[in-house]
């Protein structure tokens, strides 16, 4: 004899398989591929997706994308995997905050943001804001042009505009992409905020994949153009020295696994 799934159970699934397909998405994620991914009715979609962002599993986004809520994220964040990231990391953002004198951070993509997990703080007054679990835009900040430049999409929709000088344009914000690659680092200069400069390199896994990234970020009455280059070398070479520490750490990992 057929089991008839009970309305109740169905509904629940469904939730389930549409919060899944956008926690899985490497970025936002409309509402028609997910009409697409899970074969479900556009009104079943809708409806479902309504019931999670009022729970706040889910949200859109400004142009309408579907990303994880403010309650996954706090999960993700509270349960932090990136623990292990952060103690091998200390050290070399120490010693770039020592050298440099400007604030330090270190960030993971998360979701449709950048998330920092770690913060250095500047040795001056002027600049020193706490960056922690505050999240930014990919397109208009260092950090988030490291992860770009190196396989993170690029957010779908309008490129909101914070400032004046913010790029908005993708052919433009390719080109910045392009240079991130070929010089080793990202320069953000007063896109995010007015007079705010930063400066990101990329922390790359033992695979090679880049999902980290440190930066510092300062005013632009000290962190001068004729200062980036000096400064860029810096950030790298801490980038580097934790990517070392990061492959160490998954290598001795694996091996006590396999003993």
């Amino acid at each position: 004899m057929a089991t008839t799934v009970p309305v109740g159970t169905q509904a629940v699934d469904r939730a389930a398989l549409l919060l899944v397909f956008v926690l899985e998405s490497t970025g936002p994620i409309a509402s028609a591929e997910l009409v697409s991914a899970t074969g479900l009715p556009k009104s079943t979609v809708s409806r479902l997706l309504s019931s999670l962002e009022r729970s706040g599993l889910v949200q859109r986004t400004t142009e309408g994308a579907v990303i994880a809520g403010p309650r996954i994220t706090h999960f993700a964040l509270s349960v932090r995997p990136e623990d292990t990231l952060v103690r091998l990391a200390q050290p070399s953002l120490d010693r770039l905050g020592e050298l440099t004198g400007e604030t330090v951070n270190l960030a993971i993509p998360l979701g449709g943001e950048v998330r920092q997990i770690a913060q250095v703080d500047a040795v001056y007054l002027l600049g020193a804001v706490n960056w922690l679990d505050r999240p930014v835009p990919f397109h208009c900040s260092a950090l988030g042009r490291v992860f770009l430049a190196h396989g993170h999409p690029i957010p779908t929709g309008r490129l909101p505009r914070l400032t004046d000088r913010t790029i908005t344009s993708r052919a433009q914000l390719q080109r910045a992409l392009d240079r991130v690659v070929h010089v080793g680092y990202a320069v953000v200069d007063s896109e995010l905020e007015p007079g705010l400069v930063a400066i990101a390199a990329p922390i790359r896994s033992a695979d090679g994949s880049v999902n980290a990234a440190v930066s510092v970020s300062g005013p632009s009455v000290r962190l001068t153009p004729d200062a980036l280059p000096t400064v860029g070398a810096l950030v790298v070479e801490a980038a580097d020295t934790i990517s070392r520490a990061l492959r160490h750490g998954q290598s001795s990992t694996s091996r006590k696994g396999a003993a």
